[in-house]
């Protein structure tokens, strides 16, 4: 898929923003052809979490949330600084972690308090009782690639690399 395809979307009332490419994607964004979303979640900043770990414990906390038996973390990354993303000269940082059909980042914004979230799902198999079933059908998911669609994961890395606050007030009213 071309660059020229991707379009920078307004979050949370314009205040962030994001580059993706453009599909059927609805705010979660999720893309019923192929039953993949695109989450952007903002936190308190949990103070209780390591900066290196953070993107593994949300994780498992989505799994536990989820009853995710079985959960099996397959890769996970080291802390990163997202220079072009700072509030008063301090950078935010990354980390992520990757699990069965889901990928996690965890940017944490502490000047103004905030984890934010980002995670991606690319399901192996389509529930016949979701959305998407009725458009693919149901049963073992095509990928992405063969369908001639950026995979997820490429989706993913774009969203969290592009990703830019506009509005440092969202975050509260004295930012």
């Amino acid at each position: 898929m071309s660059a020229d395809l991707l379009s920078e979307r307004p979050l949370f009332g314009g205040a962030i923003s994001a580059s993706f490419p453009l599909s059927d994607l609805k705010e979660v964004f999720v893309d019923p052809a192929c039953d993949e979303s695109l989450i952007f979640e903002l936190l308190d900043f949990k103070h209780e979490v390591g900066d290196d770990g953070s993107a593994v414990w949300f994780l498992q906390d989505l799994a536990i949330e989820q009853d995710g038996e079985g959960f099996m973390l397959l890769e996970q990354s080291t802390v990163v600084e997202a220079p072009g993303l700072c509030y008063k000269n301090i950078p935010a940082i990354v980390t992520t972690a990757v699990g069965q059909m889901v990928y996690l980042a965890n940017m944490r914004l502490k000047e103004v308090g905030t984890d934010v979230l980002f995670t991606a799902y690319e399901p192996i198999l389509i529930n016949p009782l979701s959305e998407s079933a009725s458009a693919v059908g149901a049963g073992l998911a095509t990928p992405a690639m063969q369908s001639g669609l950026m995979p997820m994961v490429e989706i993913f890395k774009l969203a969290v690399t592009n990703f830019k606050v506009n509005d440092w007030g969202l975050f509260s009213p004295t930012v």
